[in-house]
């Protein structure tokens, strides 16, 4: 379908039940950066990955898959509207599988481990085998008009500029594909 991707890596053999795992990963994106960041961590997860743009699939379907990994960007310090809703709307479905949650921003240490606990519900973050953020970018070129005044203030750049932490990527995966 459109606007979903799906990796699969043949020279992998994991095995979880009888089968080879199944991850579907979702994400929104406002600038790129989280699909950035989802691309890079469905290379290095075992097995099957489906990744999932939530600004063109609202509804996917999570059944058949053994983990779920949903990630957003934090604006403001919120978590986007369509990764609310979706953990919101599928609260007891994600609390019952392998689950990884991650953000984008770009604060860093304990401000950005503030806006992941801010980003998700509790149990979501008990839930989690995974939970990270993976850094961000401002991407000022892209940026409407406000979004590029308030970088300027707060971030004091109007330039762009790019701080994805591949190393928190691929723990992340680690984590996630330990089984």
């Amino acid at each position: 379908r459109r606007g979903h991707i799906l990796i699969m890596f043949d020279w992998v053999n994991v095995k979880r039940g009888g089968k080879r795992m199944r991850t579907i990963l979702v994400y929104s994106s406002k600038y790129g950066c989280t699909e950035k960041c989802a691309e890079i961590l469905a290379k290095k997860l075992s097995g099957e990955t489906r990744l999932i743009n939530l600004k063109k699939d609202k509804n996917p379907d999570l059944s058949g898959y053994d983990s779920v990994v949903v990630g957003g960007p934090i604006y403001i310090g919120k978590i986007n509207k369509e990764v609310k809703s979706f953990c919101a709307k599928n609260l007891d479905l994600l609390k019952g599988r392998r689950l990884g949650l991650f953000i984008c921003c770009m604060a860093e240490g304990e401000q950005a481990k503030g806006e992941l606990d801010g980003a998700f519900r509790k149990e979501l973050l008990e839930t989690a085998i995974a939970k990270d953020y993976f850094g961000g970018e401002f991407m000022v070129t892209k940026m409407n008009p406000m979004d590029r005044l308030i970088v300027k203030k707060i971030a004091k750049t109007e330039n762009n500029v790019s701080n994805i932490l591949t190393d928190r990527i691929e723990r992340f995966a680690r984590l996630m594909n330990q089984g």
